[in-house]
């Protein structure tokens, strides 16, 4: 029964994997509308694994025998002992709620690769890219236009539309280092690089034949940053630890380039339908610029009992209000989040039942967010649950593969005060592979 049950996982992963590929070709953006602030929603440097537990991993180190790479701090790099090899993807349902109305769309798109083996029996190296934040709306407001013709003081009926795109990607390549039996210290330098796009556009909703005006501004951005870590742990006994970590990322300046376009279009009044561009107004190319990262940290509690259970907690801030893009402040405000969560493994290595071998995770996540709209803080919470399921490997006795799976139900802003309201449900899918591949044995 055992074996029928990796079996049947096996086949499981084959078909999600293939579902999921389908999905992120035919669609690869987020839609939310608060994305429109900043640099868009700050994603965070977690893998499926850490998610399902509320986002705890400043203090993650090694709850069971299994290799994670655990990128939010850098010096659990120096725990890994195989080569580890992380692949995931991510799909949200979204419903955007506000004055009584509401709207639902599906994203999906693949999340992170990441790649870690050990260089020394203290010291391990990982590469990886995933992304950084993400930009997608496209809303619309209605008003009225006052005429400046005498003859004619009738106002006319404009709709405003609002569209964004883009986000930044971070590629890393980090080192972790243990020292002693209990530190460990880690960095990673980082390049983020990306597309910031902002559409602005005014369409007479009654008169077709008067043009509509379309104003965009783009950032490209690329440049490098650097994270750091430390955790320390306690040994309570044999078989349990107190462990502490920290990280935090450098107030880094990174290039921007900005480019600006101001064109004239038509549009088709039933559909809607961009009919194409007519008139370049304005153009304003490669306007070099600089762009400013705050200092974010993080610190980071564990309890743990080896290879059986950990429950942690983390706690962030951000100095976002310090911002600035093109020169410009963007007019954010500090963030600060939790993290709570913990994960339950009945036996790792029972050989009778499969559902004892599985690590179950569950967390909850609170964050006042860098938004402030109407005098009032956008505030996010979510909870969340996952399965770490192994899979059967029949070509090696030295490698292990997993298949993490996370459920974050959240919300992100509120009705009240006529705000914007947005409910997600986001499907986590993570293949975690540890192999000997690098390792050099030495036989006696």
């Amino acid at each position: 029964m055992h074996l029928n049950m990796y079996k049947k996982i096996n086949y499981i992963t084959a078909v999600l994997v293939l579902l999921a590929s389908i999905s992120v070709n035919a669609q690869v953006t987020t839609q939310s509308p608060y994305s429109k602030f900043g640099i868009g929603n700050i994603k965070g440097s977690l893998l499926p694994q850490f998610r399902a537990m509320g986002g705890i991993s400043t203090a993650v180190n090694k709850p069971t025998g299994y290799n994670n790479i655990n990128m939010q701090n850098p010096a659990s790099y120096a725990g890994i002992t195989y080569t580890t090899i992380d692949v995931g993807m991510t799909g949200t349902f979204t419903t955007l709620k506000r004055d009584g109305e509401s709207s639902s769309s599906f994203n999906s798109t693949l999340s992170h690769v990441a790649l870690a083996f050990p260089v020394t029996r203290r010291s391990a190296l990982s590469i990886g890219i995933l992304p950084f934040s993400e930009v997608g709306y496209d809303f619309r407001q209605t008003g009225k236009l006052a005429s400046t013709d005498p003859a004619n003081p009738a106002s006319a009926d404009v709709n405003y539309l609002y569209s964004g795109e883009g986000g930044l990607t971070k590629a890393y390549i980090g080192y972790g280092y243990q020292i002693g039996d209990h530190l460990r210290l880690g960095a990673n330098m980082e390049y983020l690089f990306g597309n910031l796009i902002e559409n602005r556009s005014m369409e007479f909703a009654d008169d077709q034949t008067a043009y509509a005006t379309r104003l965009q501004n783009k950032n490209s951005i690329g440049g490098v940053s650097f994270s750091y870590g430390a955790q320390y742990d306690i040994r309570l006994n044999s078989k349990t630890s107190l462990n502490f970590g920290y990280s935090g990322s450098s107030a880094s300046t990174i290039n921007s380039t900005r480019t600006f376009l101001a064109t004239k279009y038509t549009f088709d009044a039933v559909t809607g339908d961009d009919q194409g561009t007519l008139e370049t107004i304005d153009s304003v190319g490669s306007a070099m610029a600089k762009f400013k990262l705050p200092l974010v940290h993080n610190f980071g509690i564990a309890l743990q009992r080896d290879n059986r259970w950990l429950i942690g907690a983390d706690f962030r801030t951000g100095s976002w209000s310090k911002l600035t893009l093109n020169g410009i402040n963007q007019g954010l405000q500090d963030s600060y989040g939790i993290s709570v969560g913990g994960q339950i493994t009945p036996d790792y290595a029972s050989i009778n039942s499969y559902f004892k071998r599985v690590d179950y995770r569950f967390g909850f996540s609170y964050d006042k967010t860098y938004i402030r709209q109407d005098a009032q803080d956008i505030k996010q919470m979510a909870i969340t649950f996952g399965l770490g399921l192994p899979l059967a490997n029949s070509m090696s006795r030295l490698a292990f593969y997993k298949l993490n799976f996370t459920t974050e139900v959240g919300r992100r802003g509120t009705t009240d005060n006529g705000l914007l309201q947005e409910n997600y449900v986001t499907l986590h899918l993570g293949f975690t592979l540890n192999d000997s591949w690098f390792r050099r044995f030495k036989f006696q």
